[in-house]
């Protein structure tokens, strides 16, 4: 696989199954094999969970954060391994040690920092950052294991 960055939202969806309004990575903006990954989610006013939470306080839900940083998370995966099969996906496995520091809203940029903290058997575990202009505002370690479907 010949990669070069960024990589856009069409090309992003080469790598993970996600589509609309679940894909959650707009641009991939570093790489670096086996161990790390840079990407970044623009939030935007006219995503769907902003009707409801909260319609006079709009707020991105934590989850959906999270499931974030899990896509950028498995996209490391699968660039590292040189690409996806059809027939295989990253799920997502497990979450430990999240913590929210600050609120995320609408014309905010969300950016990802990823890293490889062991690999086996199929399975990942990575610590996954979220910033906001420079300032943390999510972090947890995370477990995507690639499995046949």
């Amino acid at each position: 696989m010949n990669i070069t960055l960024p990589i856009e939202a069409k090309d992003i969806q080469k790598l993970i199954p996600h589509r609309y309004p679940f894909m959650l990575l707009d641009r991939i903006t570093a790489f670096e094999s086996g161990k790390s990954l840079t990407a970044i989610k623009n939030v935007s006013m006219n995503e769907p969970q902003f009707q409801g939470h909260f319609p006079d306080f709009p707020v991105m839900p934590g989850v959906l954060i999270i499931e974030a940083m899990a896509q950028a998370c498995g996209a490391l995966a699968i660039l590292t391994e040189g690409g996806r099969h059809p027939d295989e996906i990253y799920f997502f496995a497990g979450i430990d040690n999240a913590r929210f520091k600050r609120q995320v809203i609408p014309a905010d940029q969300l950016v990802f920092e990823i890293e490889l903290l062991q690999s086996k058997r199929g399975i990942g575990k990575f610590k996954a950052t979220a910033f906001v202009d420079g300032e943390l505002a999510v972090e947890a370690e995370i477990m995507c294991a690639k499995r046949k479907v």
